[in-house]
């Protein structure tokens, strides 16, 4: 019977074993936290537009983009490696989410306007008044 080969799987070859390639389809903005209900209203808007969703972790609020990079192929790997971007040069994958998916770690998450429009209800009493 032939024993199997356990591979290690690192930082330096862990993108080799990735299959969907989750962190080349979307892209984060941080925001400033908000704290009044112009700050509230203004992420409505932001939200109302598509593939867009907000989250909260312990690093603060984030616009979060969900947009596959146009240089992805169908197999996951970057059409351009060599020539690629600084931001994506300087991605660390130590702990990524290969290995959790990053909404477990999510405090907040707003997938709609509908989400956050309840969320600003409970937040402002007086939501609807000007």
């Amino acid at each position: 019977m032939k024993s199997l080969r356990t591979i290690k799987i690192t930082s330096e070859n862990k993108c080799g074993f990735c299959t969907n390639s989750k962190c080349c389809t979307y892209i984060t903005e941080q925001l400033a936290t908000p704290r009044s209900k112009h700050d509230f209203d203004h992420m409505l808007w932001q939200i109302s537009h598509e593939n867009v969703q907000i989250y909260k972790d312990e690093d603060g609020w984030f616009l979060l983009v969900n947009n596959r990079c146009s240089h992805l192929s169908p197999e996951g790997r970057c059409n351009i490696y060599f020539s690629r971007p600084q931001v994506c040069r300087e991605y660390k994958n130590d702990y990524c989410e290969f290995d959790e998916p990053a909404e477990d770690n999510f405090e907040l998450f707003f997938p709609d306007y509908a989400a956050l429009l309840k969320y600003c209800r409970q937040r402002f009493k007086k939501w609807g008044a000007t």
